[in-house]
């Protein structure tokens, strides 16, 4: 198994709310996506630029690294502010290398957990390779080797640490709340929120979840671990193909707007 064959399961996209809650609860990472971005109206955006972002470092050429690379940048380009002109006092600019290490960070973490939930425990050599591999989804912009964790015992520290520093107001929980409630966007991906919201909030970290202002009883935490049950018995007996398909289709998409 290696980062591409990892990074291609489908089944990690049902983590993808999780590592956008968690990197909305940083404060300059959440009021930077609340004022450059707009989930009410297209709830879907930071998603597919997630996905093609992630299949392109893990699975692309170097070309279609260079491509994305370089579309993100500009992305990231107009995302800073000025705390002195906003009431909330937060600075942030997309820039920051300690920002994109979050955002880098949550996506390893949540990428992993979703997948030992359904395959079981990576083996310790495995997931040391994995983790150094994941360092590029930071290391492709703006963060430095030397600032990714060591190893995973140091990013562990990082990870407490950080997830003790994570706080929301009302811009950020108002922008989750509209991640987790939409009422714009394909009716499919609306009627599949319910379960949706069962996966977000029970793969979350307890003190994230209340943080956030979640509902969570123990009705949820039951009706979440059956929703992992299920997911772990059929999930890895689907053809690759199907497993893969998201991968491949965004990696067709990159490529076919790469074409004078």
């Amino acid at each position: 198994m290696t980062f591409r064959e990892v990074a291609s399961e489908s089944v990690l996209i049902g983590a993808g709310g999780r590592a956008i809650l968690l990197q909305l609860a940083h404060p300059a990472v959440g009021h930077g996506v609340a004022r450059h971005s707009d989930f009410a109206s297209r709830p879907l955006d930071r998603l597919h630029a997630t996905l093609t972002y992630v299949y392109a470092v893990a699975c692309g050429s170097e070309a279609e690294i260079d491509v994305i690379r370089r579309r993100v940048n500009r992305a990231h380009a107009p995302v800073h502010n000025n705390p002195h002109d906003e009431d909330s006092g937060v600075a942030y600019n997309a820039y920051t290398p300690e920002l994109q290490l979050w955002v880098a960070a949550t996506l390893y973490d949540s990428a992993i957990t979703m997948h030992e939930r359904v395959f079981g425990p990576l083996d310790t050599e495995l997931a040391d390779e994995l983790y150094v591999d994941y360092a590029r989804l930071g290391t492709t912009l703006q963060v430095p080797i030397e600032l990714w964790p060591a190893d995973r015992a140091a990013f562990a520290v990082y990870w407490d640490d950080q997830l003790s520093r994570l706080r929301t107001d009302e811009t950020t929980r108002s922008v989750a709340l509209q991640l987790l409630h939409p009422v714009h966007g394909p009716l499919l991906l609306r009627a599949a929120m319910p379960l949706g919201r069962l996966l977000t909030a029970g793969l979350l970290p307890e003190p994230l979840r209340a943080e956030l202002k979640l509902p969570w009883t123990t009705r949820s935490a039951r009706r979440f671990d059956r929703l992992i049950q299920l997911i772990a018995a059929v999930y890895p007996r689907l053809p690759r193909s199907v497993r893969h398909w998201p991968k491949n289709h965004y990696l067709r998409a990159l490529r076919a707007s790469m074409q004078p």
